[in-house]
């Protein structure tokens, strides 16, 4: 639960019990969190929706309409870019074979790392089961579907290191 540490810049946030908030979290107004754990010093911005089981680090900075979920770990100081969406389901389907809706158990999830000080740019798509290094940059728009190494720049649709 967000306590007297947290600054808050706005209404309309959705933030529950399970929450943890490291000290001086800054938050924006439109946001949905829920079982994940927020670092120190980290600003998360407006329209931003972070799951449960996703671990935020340390003076990160989540920029606006941002999709963290499930089994995404950034470390510290990580910059993430306005619109990027993290995906941690390979296969994704609304139905079962028998055409009945997918439960929990219908789905695998796949884990994702952001190492310290990673820069992710706006509109950046990351299939689930990467990991993008230490210093690594992602260029805007690009979809990283293959480990980056630490310290390469990656752009394109799929990322490829350039430079």
């Amino acid at each position: 639960m967000p306590g007297e540490r947290a600054r808050f810049s706005g209404d309309f946030q959705m933030i529950g019990d399970d929450v943890v908030l490291g000290r001086d979290v800054r938050l924006s107004s439109f946001i949905n969190l829920y079982g994940c754990e927020i670092g120190d010093e980290t600003t998360i911005g407006a329209f931003v929706e972070i799951q449960r089981g996703a671990v935020i680090g340390a003076r990160c900075k989540i920029s606006s309409h941002t999709f963290v979920c499930d089994g995404v770990t950034i470390e510290d100081e990580c910059f993430v870019g306005h619109g990027v969406a993290f995906i941690n389901d390979r296969n994704p389907r609304a139905v079962t074979e028998e055409g009945d809706p997918c439960g929990d158990g219908d789905w695998q999830k796949v884990s994702t790392i952001v190492r310290r000080r990673a820069s992710i740019g706006s509109g950046a798509t990351i299939v689930g089961g990467v990991e993008i290094g230490e210093r690594a940059v992602v260029a805007a728009g690009a979809v990283v579907t293959h480990d980056v190494a630490p310290g390469v720049l990656v752009m394109g649709v799929p990322a490829r290191p350039v430079g």
